[in-house]
Protein backbone atom coordinates (compact mmCIF):
# COMPACT_ATOMS: atom_id res chain seq x y z
CA UNK A 1 0.00 0.00 0.00
CA UNK A 2 0.97 3.65 -0.87
CA UNK A 3 1.19 6.47 1.19
CA UNK A 4 1.27 10.09 0.61
CA UNK A 5 2.81 12.82 3.23
CA UNK A 6 1.53 16.59 1.32
CA UNK A 7 2.51 18.19 4.38
CA UNK A 8 5.83 18.26 6.58
CA UNK A 9 5.47 16.01 9.46
CA UNK A 10 8.19 14.54 12.19
CA UNK A 11 10.54 11.99 10.44
CA UNK A 12 10.04 9.80 13.36
CA UNK A 13 6.44 9.42 11.92
CA UNK A 14 7.27 8.99 8.29
CA UNK A 15 10.13 6.72 9.30
CA UNK A 16 7.21 4.53 11.47
CA UNK A 17 5.50 4.20 8.10
CA UNK A 18 8.24 3.17 5.49
CA UNK A 19 8.40 0.26 7.74
CA UNK A 20 5.11 -1.30 6.28
CA UNK A 21 4.06 1.11 3.36
CA UNK A 22 5.32 3.12 0.41
CA UNK A 23 5.53 6.42 1.17
CA UNK A 24 5.57 9.84 -1.16
CA UNK A 25 6.53 12.82 0.69
CA UNK A 26 5.44 15.06 -1.67
CA UNK A 27 5.54 18.97 -0.11
CA UNK A 28 4.95 21.02 -3.10
CA UNK A 29 1.96 19.54 -4.73
CA UNK A 30 -0.58 22.39 -6.37
CA UNK A 31 -4.17 21.47 -5.95
CA UNK A 32 -4.03 20.04 -9.23
CA UNK A 33 -1.16 18.04 -9.02
CA UNK A 34 -2.39 16.62 -6.06
CA UNK A 35 -5.95 15.96 -7.69
CA UNK A 36 -4.12 13.79 -10.52
CA UNK A 37 -1.95 12.03 -8.25
CA UNK A 38 -4.15 11.03 -5.20
CA UNK A 39 -5.93 7.58 -7.29
CA UNK A 40 -2.50 5.99 -6.82
CA UNK A 41 -2.45 6.35 -2.92
CA UNK A 42 -4.64 4.07 0.06
CA UNK A 43 -3.62 6.72 2.35
CA UNK A 44 -3.38 10.71 2.72
CA UNK A 45 -1.39 12.86 6.08
CA UNK A 46 -1.66 16.55 5.55
CA UNK A 47 -1.54 19.15 8.03
CA UNK A 48 -4.00 22.59 8.20
CA UNK A 49 -2.82 23.99 4.30
CA UNK A 50 -4.03 20.87 2.21
CA UNK A 51 -7.77 20.91 1.70
CA UNK A 52 -9.35 17.44 1.19
CA UNK A 53 -12.52 18.11 -0.60
CA UNK A 54 -15.56 16.26 -1.97
CA UNK A 55 -14.10 16.61 -5.45
CA UNK A 56 -10.67 15.37 -4.22
CA UNK A 57 -12.16 12.41 -2.87
CA UNK A 58 -14.60 11.65 -5.64
CA UNK A 59 -10.41 11.25 -7.51
CA UNK A 60 -9.35 8.94 -4.27
CA UNK A 61 -10.12 6.02 -5.67
CA UNK A 62 -7.92 3.78 -3.37
CA UNK A 63 -8.00 6.23 -0.69
CA UNK A 64 -8.99 3.72 2.78
CA UNK A 65 -7.65 6.64 5.41
CA UNK A 66 -6.96 10.10 5.73
CA UNK A 67 -4.33 11.90 8.49
CA UNK A 68 -4.58 15.28 9.94
CA UNK A 69 -1.42 15.80 11.64
CA UNK A 70 -3.04 18.19 14.80
CA UNK A 71 -5.92 18.67 16.45
CA UNK A 72 -8.44 20.00 14.00
CA UNK A 73 -9.81 18.34 10.65
CA UNK A 74 -11.54 21.41 9.23
CA UNK A 75 -10.24 20.99 6.18
CA UNK A 76 -11.40 17.36 4.98
CA UNK A 77 -14.99 17.30 4.10
CA UNK A 78 -15.71 14.56 6.97
CA UNK A 79 -19.56 13.73 4.77
CA UNK A 80 -17.94 13.07 2.05
CA UNK A 81 -15.03 10.87 3.04
CA UNK A 82 -17.97 8.72 5.57
CA UNK A 83 -19.44 8.35 2.19
CA UNK A 84 -16.95 7.06 0.52
CA UNK A 85 -15.74 4.76 3.73
CA UNK A 86 -12.59 6.31 4.37
CA UNK A 87 -11.53 6.77 7.90
CA UNK A 88 -10.15 10.25 9.32
CA UNK A 89 -8.05 10.22 11.84
CA UNK A 90 -6.35 13.05 13.92
CA UNK A 91 -3.83 14.31 17.09
CA UNK A 92 -5.86 15.28 19.11
CA UNK A 93 -3.75 15.46 22.17
CA UNK A 94 -0.31 16.01 20.91
CA UNK A 95 -0.61 19.90 22.08
CA UNK A 96 -2.42 20.08 25.29
CA UNK A 97 0.87 19.99 27.19
CA UNK A 98 2.19 22.66 25.33
CA UNK A 99 -0.64 24.60 25.73
CA UNK A 100 -0.81 24.27 29.07
CA UNK A 101 2.78 24.95 30.25
CA UNK A 102 2.78 28.12 28.17
CA UNK A 103 -0.13 28.96 30.32
CA UNK A 104 2.10 28.61 33.40
CA UNK A 105 4.57 29.89 31.33
CA UNK A 106 2.71 32.96 30.99
CA UNK A 107 1.39 33.01 34.62
CA UNK A 108 5.40 33.50 35.58
CA UNK A 109 6.25 35.98 33.35
CA UNK A 110 3.47 38.05 34.02
CA UNK A 111 3.61 37.67 37.99
CA UNK A 112 7.63 37.62 38.16
CA UNK A 113 7.47 40.35 35.15
CA UNK A 114 10.21 38.07 33.43
CA UNK A 115 10.41 40.11 29.57
CA UNK A 116 10.11 43.42 30.95
CA UNK A 117 12.92 42.84 33.23
CA UNK A 118 15.07 40.94 30.39
CA UNK A 119 14.58 44.29 28.20
CA UNK A 120 15.37 46.82 30.87
CA UNK A 121 18.51 44.70 32.09
CA UNK A 122 19.55 44.34 27.96
CA UNK A 123 18.95 47.93 27.29
CA UNK A 124 21.62 48.78 30.06
CA UNK A 125 19.07 49.07 33.04
CA UNK A 126 19.69 47.37 36.49
CA UNK A 127 15.87 47.81 37.01
CA UNK A 128 15.55 45.49 40.34
CA UNK A 129 13.61 47.76 42.98
CA UNK A 130 11.09 48.45 40.16
CA UNK A 131 10.16 45.02 38.83
CA UNK A 132 9.07 43.65 42.07
CA UNK A 133 6.82 40.40 41.40
CA UNK A 134 3.95 38.39 43.03
CA UNK A 135 4.21 34.65 43.58
CA UNK A 136 2.33 31.88 42.35
CA UNK A 137 2.48 30.27 45.54
CA UNK A 138 -1.24 31.07 47.71
CA UNK A 139 -2.92 32.85 44.80
CA UNK A 140 -6.07 31.39 43.83
CA UNK A 141 -6.25 30.59 39.73
CA UNK A 142 -9.67 30.93 38.40
CA UNK A 143 -10.10 28.21 35.22
CA UNK A 144 -13.02 28.77 32.87
CA UNK A 145 -13.32 25.63 30.49
CA UNK A 146 -12.17 22.33 32.27
CA UNK A 147 -11.37 19.86 28.79
CA UNK A 148 -8.25 18.66 28.52
CA UNK A 149 -6.04 21.68 28.42
CA UNK A 150 -7.90 23.33 31.66
CA UNK A 151 -7.23 19.80 33.58
CA UNK A 152 -3.63 19.82 32.94
CA UNK A 153 -3.04 23.76 33.62
CA UNK A 154 -5.19 23.05 36.93
CA UNK A 155 -2.74 19.87 37.64
CA UNK A 156 0.26 21.93 37.03
CA UNK A 157 -1.29 25.05 39.26
CA UNK A 158 -1.71 22.86 41.84
CA UNK A 159 1.58 21.78 42.35
CA UNK A 160 2.53 25.34 42.85
CA UNK A 161 0.55 25.42 45.74
CA UNK A 162 -2.33 27.30 44.47
CA UNK A 163 -6.45 27.12 45.02
CA UNK A 164 -7.84 26.02 41.99
CA UNK A 165 -11.71 27.08 41.13
CA UNK A 166 -12.94 25.46 37.65
CA UNK A 167 -16.00 26.49 35.67
CA UNK A 168 -17.62 24.23 32.87
CA UNK A 169 -21.42 23.54 32.92
CA UNK A 170 -19.94 20.40 31.46
CA UNK A 171 -17.91 18.83 33.76
CA UNK A 172 -19.47 16.40 36.86
CA UNK A 173 -19.07 17.98 40.09
CA UNK A 174 -17.20 14.24 41.06
CA UNK A 175 -14.45 15.23 38.26
CA UNK A 176 -13.63 18.47 39.78
CA UNK A 177 -13.35 16.96 43.27
CA UNK A 178 -11.02 13.95 41.30
CA UNK A 179 -8.63 16.34 40.28
CA UNK A 180 -8.36 18.63 44.03
CA UNK A 181 -10.26 21.46 41.93
CA UNK A 182 -13.15 22.96 43.79
CA UNK A 183 -16.01 23.48 40.93
CA UNK A 184 -18.06 26.42 40.71
CA UNK A 185 -21.49 27.09 39.66
CA UNK A 186 -20.95 30.56 38.40
CA UNK A 187 -18.48 32.67 36.40
CA UNK A 188 -19.11 35.29 38.86
CA UNK A 189 -18.12 33.18 42.10
CA UNK A 190 -15.16 32.43 39.69
CA UNK A 191 -14.73 36.28 39.04
CA UNK A 192 -14.67 37.37 42.64
CA UNK A 193 -12.62 34.69 44.04
CA UNK A 194 -9.80 34.61 41.55
CA UNK A 195 -6.18 36.56 41.67
CA UNK A 196 -5.12 35.34 38.42
CA UNK A 197 -8.12 33.37 35.55
CA UNK A 198 -7.31 31.38 32.53
CA UNK A 199 -9.56 30.48 29.57
CA UNK A 200 -9.89 27.80 27.66
CA UNK A 201 -13.28 27.64 25.82
CA UNK A 202 -13.99 27.06 21.80
CA UNK A 203 -14.83 30.01 19.96
CA UNK A 204 -18.57 29.96 19.12
CA UNK A 205 -20.79 32.87 18.86
CA UNK A 206 -21.73 32.46 22.45
CA UNK A 207 -17.79 32.69 23.90
CA UNK A 208 -17.00 35.26 21.95
CA UNK A 209 -15.79 38.76 23.96
CA UNK A 210 -16.98 36.38 27.03
CA UNK A 211 -14.28 38.29 28.74
CA UNK A 212 -15.89 41.69 28.58
CA UNK A 213 -16.68 45.01 30.77
CA UNK A 214 -19.25 43.40 33.00
CA UNK A 215 -17.30 40.85 33.44
CA UNK A 216 -14.07 42.39 34.41
CA UNK A 217 -16.35 44.65 36.91
CA UNK A 218 -16.97 41.18 38.75
CA UNK A 219 -13.58 40.19 39.07
CA UNK A 220 -11.27 41.02 41.97
CA UNK A 221 -9.03 44.60 42.04
CA UNK A 222 -6.02 43.37 41.02
CA UNK A 223 -6.70 40.09 38.89
CA UNK A 224 -4.75 39.12 36.07
CA UNK A 225 -5.78 37.42 33.25
CA UNK A 226 -4.44 34.71 30.95
CA UNK A 227 -5.48 33.69 27.43
CA UNK A 228 -3.70 30.72 25.18
CA UNK A 229 -7.10 29.63 23.81
CA UNK A 230 -8.84 31.95 21.53
CA UNK A 231 -8.28 35.73 20.47
CA UNK A 232 -12.08 36.31 20.22
CA UNK A 233 -12.38 35.30 24.17
CA UNK A 234 -11.43 38.53 25.29
CA UNK A 235 -13.23 41.96 24.59
CA UNK A 236 -9.53 43.95 24.06
CA UNK A 237 -10.82 47.04 24.51
CA UNK A 238 -12.49 46.47 27.68
CA UNK A 239 -9.35 45.07 29.14
CA UNK A 240 -7.59 48.12 27.96
CA UNK A 241 -9.72 50.27 29.88
CA UNK A 242 -9.50 47.86 32.91
CA UNK A 243 -5.50 47.88 32.78
CA UNK A 244 -6.01 51.80 32.45
CA UNK A 245 -7.98 51.87 35.78
CA UNK A 246 -6.02 49.30 37.18
CA UNK A 247 -8.88 46.97 38.08
CA UNK A 248 -7.17 44.64 36.12
CA UNK A 249 -3.24 44.41 36.88
CA UNK A 250 -1.98 42.31 34.48
CA UNK A 251 -2.68 40.11 31.39
CA UNK A 252 -0.86 37.75 29.38
CA UNK A 253 -2.13 37.00 25.90
CA UNK A 254 -1.35 34.59 23.36
CA UNK A 255 -3.79 34.36 21.06
CA UNK A 256 -5.36 37.56 19.27
CA UNK A 257 -8.63 38.08 17.34
CA UNK A 258 -6.85 38.78 13.95
CA UNK A 259 -3.55 37.02 13.18
CA UNK A 260 -0.93 37.54 12.42
CA UNK A 261 -0.81 41.04 14.57
CA UNK A 262 2.47 42.90 15.10
CA UNK A 263 1.02 46.39 16.65
CA UNK A 264 -1.58 46.95 19.22
CA UNK A 265 -2.68 49.01 21.62
CA UNK A 266 -1.83 46.69 24.80
CA UNK A 267 1.63 45.95 22.90
CA UNK A 268 4.49 48.15 24.56
CA UNK A 269 2.83 47.93 28.19
CA UNK A 270 4.14 46.69 31.20
CA UNK A 271 1.39 45.22 32.65
CA UNK A 272 1.04 43.14 29.37
CA UNK A 273 3.14 39.75 28.20
CA UNK A 274 2.14 38.90 24.97
CA UNK A 275 3.67 35.73 22.41
CA UNK A 276 2.85 35.30 18.87
CA UNK A 277 0.34 32.42 19.27
CA UNK A 278 3.33 29.98 20.97
CA UNK A 279 0.49 27.32 22.52
CA UNK A 280 1.64 24.66 20.46
CA UNK A 281 4.59 26.14 19.17
CA UNK A 282 6.95 23.36 20.70
CA UNK A 283 9.04 20.69 18.95
CA UNK A 284 7.73 17.82 21.40
CA UNK A 285 4.12 19.19 20.20
CA UNK A 286 5.02 18.86 16.31
CA UNK A 287 6.53 16.01 16.33
CA UNK A 288 4.07 14.54 18.22
CA UNK A 289 1.26 15.22 15.91
CA UNK A 290 3.19 13.29 13.40
CA UNK A 291 4.23 10.28 15.22
CA UNK A 292 0.26 10.12 16.60
CA UNK A 293 -0.98 10.70 13.14
CA UNK A 294 1.69 8.00 11.16
CA UNK A 295 0.26 5.75 14.26
CA UNK A 296 -3.70 6.46 13.55
CA UNK A 297 -2.90 5.77 9.92
CA UNK A 298 -0.90 2.51 9.84
CA UNK A 299 -3.89 0.99 12.10
CA UNK A 300 -6.44 2.13 9.99
CA UNK A 301 -4.40 -0.12 6.76
CA UNK A 302 -3.64 -2.65 8.97
CA UNK A 303 -6.66 -3.88 11.12
CA UNK A 304 -4.92 -2.27 14.04
CA UNK A 305 -6.87 -0.14 16.94
CA UNK A 306 -7.97 3.08 15.95
CA UNK A 307 -8.43 5.59 18.45
CA UNK A 308 -8.25 8.91 17.14
CA UNK A 309 -10.75 8.60 14.41
CA UNK A 310 -13.11 11.68 13.89
CA UNK A 311 -15.69 9.82 11.59
CA UNK A 312 -16.85 6.42 11.55
CA UNK A 313 -15.47 5.61 8.45
CA UNK A 314 -18.79 3.88 6.84
CA UNK A 315 -21.83 5.26 6.45
CA UNK A 316 -24.48 4.15 9.33
CA UNK A 317 -26.50 1.57 8.64
CA UNK A 318 -30.54 1.49 8.35
CA UNK A 319 -33.28 2.33 9.83
CA UNK A 320 -30.52 3.68 12.88
CA UNK A 321 -28.73 5.80 10.33
CA UNK A 322 -32.21 8.71 10.60
CA UNK A 323 -31.94 8.93 14.08
CA UNK A 324 -28.24 9.93 14.64
CA UNK A 325 -29.22 13.89 14.09
CA UNK A 326 -32.45 13.58 15.47
CA UNK A 327 -30.47 11.98 18.66
CA UNK A 328 -28.12 15.17 18.76
CA UNK A 329 -30.72 18.05 18.01
CA UNK A 330 -32.66 16.74 20.97
CA UNK A 331 -29.69 16.59 23.24
CA UNK A 332 -28.67 19.99 22.00
CA UNK A 333 -31.83 21.74 22.84
CA UNK A 334 -32.58 20.12 26.08
CA UNK A 335 -28.61 21.01 26.87
CA UNK A 336 -30.02 24.48 25.79
CA UNK A 337 -33.01 24.62 27.83
CA UNK A 338 -30.87 23.25 31.11
CA UNK A 339 -29.60 25.32 33.60
CA UNK A 340 -26.65 24.37 35.96
CA UNK A 341 -23.95 21.98 35.20
CA UNK A 342 -24.39 18.08 33.40
CA UNK A 343 -23.49 15.62 35.08
CA UNK A 344 -25.79 12.79 33.11
CA UNK A 345 -27.61 12.25 29.82
CA UNK A 346 -30.63 9.87 29.88
CA UNK A 347 -31.79 8.28 26.23
CA UNK A 348 -35.19 6.45 26.03
CA UNK A 349 -36.34 4.99 22.81
CA UNK A 350 -39.57 3.40 22.22
CA UNK A 351 -40.74 1.54 19.58
CA UNK A 352 -39.87 -0.44 16.69
CA UNK A 353 -35.85 0.51 17.14
CA UNK A 354 -35.63 -0.81 19.88
CA UNK A 355 -35.21 -4.21 17.30
CA UNK A 356 -31.84 -2.94 16.67
CA UNK A 357 -28.00 -1.60 17.59
CA UNK A 358 -28.84 1.78 18.79
CA UNK A 359 -25.69 2.14 20.55
CA UNK A 360 -24.77 5.09 18.34
CA UNK A 361 -27.88 7.33 19.43
CA UNK A 362 -26.63 7.00 22.91
CA UNK A 363 -23.09 8.79 21.39
CA UNK A 364 -25.22 11.26 19.29
CA UNK A 365 -26.85 12.25 22.56
CA UNK A 366 -24.05 13.15 24.19
CA UNK A 367 -22.59 15.14 20.82
CA UNK A 368 -25.11 17.08 20.70
CA UNK A 369 -24.69 17.93 24.92
CA UNK A 370 -21.16 18.64 24.32
CA UNK A 371 -21.09 20.06 20.83
CA UNK A 372 -19.65 23.73 20.51
CA UNK A 373 -18.51 23.52 24.13
CA UNK A 374 -15.59 21.51 24.18
CA UNK A 375 -11.47 22.25 23.11
CA UNK A 376 -11.94 19.54 20.67
CA UNK A 377 -14.25 18.93 17.80
CA UNK A 378 -17.22 16.45 19.14
CA UNK A 379 -18.57 13.64 16.81
CA UNK A 380 -19.43 9.96 17.00
CA UNK A 381 -16.47 8.66 17.38
CA UNK A 382 -15.44 10.95 20.32
CA UNK A 383 -18.27 12.10 22.38
CA UNK A 384 -17.98 9.13 24.74
CA UNK A 385 -14.30 9.82 25.86
CA UNK A 386 -15.36 13.61 26.05
CA UNK A 387 -18.20 12.82 28.43
CA UNK A 388 -16.36 10.09 30.23
CA UNK A 389 -13.41 13.23 30.78
CA UNK A 390 -16.01 15.18 32.30
CA UNK A 391 -17.70 12.47 34.64
CA UNK A 392 -21.23 12.85 32.56
CA UNK A 393 -22.91 9.69 32.83
CA UNK A 394 -25.12 8.78 30.03
CA UNK A 395 -27.77 5.32 30.29
CA UNK A 396 -29.87 4.06 27.37
CA UNK A 397 -33.88 2.80 28.11
CA UNK A 398 -35.61 0.97 25.57
CA UNK A 399 -38.93 0.22 25.79
CA UNK A 400 -41.04 -1.48 22.20
CA UNK A 401 -44.19 -0.05 23.34
CA UNK A 402 -44.98 3.69 21.93
CA UNK A 403 -48.71 4.47 21.85
CA UNK A 404 -48.71 7.63 20.09
CA UNK A 405 -45.52 7.69 17.58
CA UNK A 406 -43.87 4.74 15.65
CA UNK A 407 -40.72 6.04 16.97
CA UNK A 408 -40.25 8.10 19.73
CA UNK A 409 -37.09 9.49 21.21
CA UNK A 410 -36.89 11.10 24.26
CA UNK A 411 -33.50 13.00 25.85
CA UNK A 412 -33.47 14.07 29.19
CA UNK A 413 -30.37 16.25 30.76
CA UNK A 414 -29.31 17.36 33.76
CA UNK A 415 -27.60 17.35 37.59
CA UNK A 416 -28.58 15.32 40.38
CA UNK A 417 -32.84 15.38 41.10
CA UNK A 418 -33.12 18.65 38.13
CA UNK A 419 -33.32 17.43 34.69
CA UNK A 420 -34.67 18.79 31.39
CA UNK A 421 -36.88 16.31 28.99
CA UNK A 422 -37.36 16.76 25.27
CA UNK A 423 -38.82 14.27 22.73
CA UNK A 424 -39.46 13.98 19.16
CA UNK A 425 -39.55 11.77 16.50
CA UNK A 426 -38.89 11.15 12.82
CA UNK A 427 -41.55 12.30 9.55
CA UNK A 428 -41.99 10.85 6.36
CA UNK A 429 -39.96 8.10 4.30
CA UNK A 430 -36.63 10.54 5.39
CA UNK A 431 -37.62 10.78 9.01
CA UNK A 432 -37.45 14.59 8.92
CA UNK A 433 -36.68 15.43 12.68
CA UNK A 434 -39.75 16.59 14.76
CA UNK A 435 -40.19 17.88 18.37
CA UNK A 436 -43.18 16.56 20.04
CA UNK A 437 -42.60 17.60 23.28
CA UNK A 438 -40.82 20.34 25.83
CA UNK A 439 -41.28 21.48 29.10
CA UNK A 440 -44.14 18.78 29.65
CA UNK A 441 -46.11 20.06 26.82
CA UNK A 442 -46.64 18.09 23.68
CA UNK A 443 -45.95 19.90 19.89
CA UNK A 444 -45.65 19.06 16.54
CA UNK A 445 -43.27 21.06 14.37
CA UNK A 446 -40.22 20.29 12.71
CA UNK A 447 -36.57 21.00 14.25
CA UNK A 448 -34.78 23.71 13.03
CA UNK A 449 -31.47 25.39 13.44
CA UNK A 450 -33.18 28.39 15.80
CA UNK A 451 -35.73 28.10 18.17
CA UNK A 452 -37.15 29.73 21.43
CA UNK A 453 -39.07 28.19 24.14
CA UNK A 454 -41.49 30.29 26.62
CA UNK A 455 -44.12 29.32 29.52
CA UNK A 456 -46.81 31.95 29.92
CA UNK A 457 -50.37 32.31 30.97
CA UNK A 458 -52.83 31.09 28.96
CA UNK A 459 -54.89 34.44 27.48
CA UNK A 460 -54.94 35.94 24.34
CA UNK A 461 -53.00 37.58 22.28
CA UNK A 462 -49.52 36.08 23.57
CA UNK A 463 -48.44 35.16 20.20
CA UNK A 464 -49.04 38.17 18.71
CA UNK A 465 -46.67 39.90 21.78
CA UNK A 466 -43.99 37.68 21.20
CA UNK A 467 -43.88 38.56 16.81
CA UNK A 468 -44.11 42.08 17.73
CA UNK A 469 -41.24 42.09 19.59
CA UNK A 470 -39.42 39.75 17.58
CA UNK A 471 -40.03 41.82 14.40
CA UNK A 472 -38.91 44.87 16.55
CA UNK A 473 -35.39 42.65 16.75
CA UNK A 474 -35.16 41.68 13.04
CA UNK A 475 -36.51 38.13 14.01
CA UNK A 476 -38.69 36.25 11.56
CA UNK A 477 -40.97 33.30 13.00
CA UNK A 478 -40.48 30.49 10.22
CA UNK A 479 -43.20 28.15 12.46
CA UNK A 480 -44.62 28.25 15.66
CA UNK A 481 -46.50 25.55 18.25
CA UNK A 482 -48.67 25.79 21.33
CA UNK A 483 -49.19 23.55 24.00
CA UNK A 484 -51.57 24.09 27.06
CA UNK A 485 -52.20 22.22 30.15
CA UNK A 486 -55.40 20.35 30.35
CA UNK A 487 -55.21 21.55 34.07
CA UNK A 488 -54.48 24.97 35.15
CA UNK A 489 -53.81 28.35 33.32
CA UNK A 490 -50.03 27.71 32.03
CA UNK A 491 -48.64 26.82 28.65
CA UNK A 492 -45.47 26.85 26.03
CA UNK A 493 -44.88 28.13 23.04
CA UNK A 494 -41.87 26.64 20.98
CA UNK A 495 -41.07 28.67 17.79
CA UNK A 496 -38.67 28.26 15.00
CA UNK A 497 -37.12 31.74 13.79
CA UNK A 498 -34.68 32.68 10.63
CA UNK A 499 -32.20 33.74 12.75
CA UNK A 500 -30.80 33.56 16.29
CA UNK A 501 -32.52 35.45 18.88
CA UNK A 502 -30.33 37.53 21.22
CA UNK A 503 -31.15 37.20 25.05
CA UNK A 504 -31.48 41.07 25.08
CA UNK A 505 -35.04 39.94 23.00
CA UNK A 506 -36.05 37.64 25.41
CA UNK A 507 -35.63 39.25 28.51
CA UNK A 508 -37.74 42.08 26.63
CA UNK A 509 -40.29 39.31 26.26
CA UNK A 510 -39.93 38.47 29.70
CA UNK A 511 -40.61 41.83 30.79
CA UNK A 512 -44.42 41.24 29.27
CA UNK A 513 -46.79 40.36 31.82
CA UNK A 514 -47.90 36.77 31.86
CA UNK A 515 -44.22 35.50 31.17
CA UNK A 516 -42.86 33.34 33.53
CA UNK A 517 -39.82 31.56 31.81
CA UNK A 518 -37.89 31.97 28.32
CA UNK A 519 -34.84 30.16 26.47
CA UNK A 520 -33.58 30.62 22.94
CA UNK A 521 -31.30 27.65 21.80
CA UNK A 522 -29.26 27.82 18.35
CA UNK A 523 -28.61 24.01 18.27
CA UNK A 524 -25.44 22.69 17.24
CA UNK A 525 -25.04 21.02 14.04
Amino acid sequence: MKILVAEKIADSGIELLKKDFEVDVLLDLSPEDLAERIGEYDGLIVRSATKVTPELIERAGRLKVVGRAGTGVDNVDLEAATKRGILVVNAPESNSVAAAEHTLALALALCRNVPQAHAALVGGEWARSRYKGVELYGKTLGVIGFGRIGQLVAQRALAFGMTVLGFDKFVAPERFRELGVEGVETTDELYERSDIITIHLPKTPETINWIDATAITRMKDGVRIINCARGELIDLEALEAALDSGKVAGAALDVFPGEPVTEHPLFGRDDVVVTPHLGASTSEAQDRAGTITAEQVKAALTGGVVTNAVNLGAPLPEPVAPFVPLCRDLASLAQGLAEGSVDRVELEIRGRLVDHDTRVLGIAALAGVLGGHTEEQVNLVNATALAEDRGIELTEIKDASSPDFTELITVRVGQGEHAVEVSGTGVGPRNVPYLVSVWGQGFYLPLADHLAVFRYTDQPGMIGRVGTVFGEAGVNIVSAAVGAESEGDQAVMVLTTDAPVSAETVERILALDGFTAGRAVDLER
